[in-house]
């Protein structure tokens, strides 16, 4: 007496026509799962990604604040009245005269 092969049918028989067309398909239905699967982290990285992106937003628009901050600190600050007051303790002073232009003939650049 020869065996007969079990299928997955004989396994998995249910008795309905239902059964045996999912049995049938569940190559197909493994594959839509596969599928949902892949969906299902795609959305989830590209969340993590925008998360990510808001916050280095937020980051970027902080240190915008702190440069223009400093900038406009650093232009306060080099005023010739501001950088008068600083060097006052070290025993500097403004002489109160206007700067002077050196000019020199041609003669004089081509000599030298």
């Amino acid at each position: 007496m020869a065996r007969k092969k079990k299928s997955i049918l004989d396994f998995a028989n249910l008795g309905t026509p239902l059964a045996s067309i999912i049995l049938r398909n569940l190559p197909f239905v493994m594959f839509l799962g596969f599928l949902a699967t892949i969906y299902i982290a795609n959305v989830h990285y590209a969340e993590n990604s925008l998360r990510e992106i808001k916050q280095l937003e937020r980051q970027i628009a902080e240190l915008r604040w702190q440069s223009m901050a400093a900038q406009a600190e650093l232009m306060y600050d080099s005023k010739q009245s501001e950088v008068l007051k600083k060097v006052k303790p070290l025993g500097l002073i403004d002489s109160g005269k206007k700067a002077k232009k050196i000019v020199l003939n041609n003669k004089e650049k081509k000599g030298s």
